[in-house]
């Protein structure tokens, strides 16, 4: 049975993820404030999500310290109704693995959810790395090509 973590300070959201994903077999653990991150293991869940909008902190800023001082393995991800641009610079910023948005609906966030949990999403890193790449000067073609 796989376990996620969902940070967001609106019940309604934490709620229907967990509906959502119960005939699934997916337990969902809920923390509303950032503050509360001490009493769980980040390495019991195999999918973290993060709202960018928490009380007194930003959740790219929470998301990006559980990546730096944990050895959690579980891809983090924001949640938002930012625009879509924003949102991914925000993840890539803070070295998260991707980005959800929420104004899809939540068909479409419980649709990413199993995504992620089945491997079916590739980090944002891995996804960013290779379109940014340049090509090495020798390869590049010479005048007259």
């Amino acid at each position: 049975m796989k376990r996620i973590l969902i940070i967001d300070d609106s019940p309604l959201v934490i709620e229907a993820v967990r509906e959502a994903l119960a005939p699934d077999g997916i337990l969902v653990d809920e923390l509303s404030d950032a503050a509360e991150l001490e009493r769980v293991q980040l390495d019991d869940f195999a999918l973290i999500l993060c709202d960018v909008h928490l009380p007194a902190i930003f959740g790219e800023d929470v998301a990006g310290t559980m990546r730096r001082r944990t050895r959690t393995s579980a891809p983090i991800v924001l949640l938002s109704s930012l625009p879509e641009a924003e949102l991914a610079a925000r993840a890539r910023a803070s070295g998260l693995d991707g980005y959800i948005l929420k104004e899809r609906g939540v068909d479409v966030l419980v649709d990413e959810v199993r995504a992620w949990l089945e491997g079916r999403r590739q980090r944002l890193a891995a996804r960013t790395s290779r379109a940014t790449t340049p090509i090495p000067l020798s390869l590049q073609p010479g005048p007259g090509y």
